[in-house]
């Protein structure tokens, strides 16, 4: 039976390739339209096959192995003895702001980044309850669908650029009287259409999961209160005026933003319409009236 995410997966493919389509068509008529198709295609084989590649790429991670960061590797290690699931690859990320994310398209194929500025805000429990909400990213199969979206919202914006500096340049690289009015309003609205498209599909990516990979990086961690500390660090780095203007300077891809535990880029009145994490406060509520439930689960095992 198909899984609701694997579901997700494949009606964001067929987005993607209904609105490539779209614009072959109003670009370049049939041809056009064609093109597109086959464009799609590789493309949707490329987010299906390489999306967890793309989107550390897009991200600016690199691995890390246990001599380069060997606490790292002994935390991952701890918990996914706990989790009993395979050790995902483990990635750094050079930047001040503190956050993490997951990516894969199996537990098999999982992979874990952290940010420096993570690493040097948080004590190692509060590390430990971030990085069992990324496992529980990847246990959910979360991780493909988000690395989907991501590569999605990657080539809807690129394919966005090369519009724009083609009716700049070329007149979009056709013979304006075969392209006519037609063209040009095709691709006005390309340029127009291309990043909305691009925010709805982030926001497709139910918000529900942060609540459920909260729920079982609490559980993976036997206690919600490292990781409810955790979000309360990020949220009030994320109100600090400094953290704000870092935040503003930033080189973080809008494509990837849903991904991390927080959303990385700043607070602005658009983001805050379109965005693609819960509350902080409300998933630090929830995370704390687990904590009962969690206690007593832990007495009866250890009875």
């Amino acid at each position: 039976m198909l899984s609701n995410n694997t579901i997700k997966t494949a009606l964001l493919l067929g987005l993607l390739t209904g609105f490539l389509m779209l614009i072959g068509g109003a670009l370049g008529g049939t041809g056009g339209m064609i093109f597109a198709f086959v464009f799609a295609i590789a493309i949707n084989m490329g987010a299906w096959w390489f999306s967890d590649s793309i989107a550390l790429k897009f991200s600016g991670a690199y691995p890390v192995s246990e001599t380069e960061a060997p606490e790292l590797h002994r935390m991952v290690d701890t918990l996914v003895a706990r989790a009993a699931m395979p050790k995902p690859r483990v990635f750094m990320i050079d930047s001040p702001l503190p956050n993490a994310f997951a990516t894969g398209r199996s537990p098999e194929k999982g992979a874990v980044a952290v940010t420096t500025g993570i690493m040097q805000l948080m004590n190692r429990d509060e590390i430990m309850g971030v990085i069992a909400h990324e496992l529980a990213h990847i246990k959910h199969r979360d991780t493909l669908i988000s690395s989907v979206a991501a590569t999605i919202a990657g080539a809807i914006g690129m394919i966005a650029d090369m519009v724009m500096w083609g009716m700049i340049f070329g007149g979009l690289g056709g013979n304006d009287e075969d392209e006519g009015p037609a063209g040009i309003v095709g691709g006005i609205l390309t340029i127009i259409l291309a990043p909305i498209v691009a925010l709805l599909i982030q926001m497709a990516i139910s918000r529900s999961r942060e609540f459920a990979a909260d729920e079982g990086g609490a559980t993976i961690m036997g206690d919600p209160e490292p990781l409810a500390r955790a979000l309360e660090k990020l949220e009030s780095f994320s109100k600090n005026p400094a953290a704000i203007r870092e935040m503003q300077h930033a080189h973080v891809n809008p494509g990837t933003a849903h991904m991390y535990i927080v959303n990385p880029l700043a607070g602005g009145a658009l983001i805050k319409l379109f965005r693609t994490h819960p509350p902080t406060e409300e998933r630090i509520a929830k995370l704390r009236a687990l904590a009962p439930a969690l206690a007593w689960k832990g007495q009866k095992a250890a009875s």
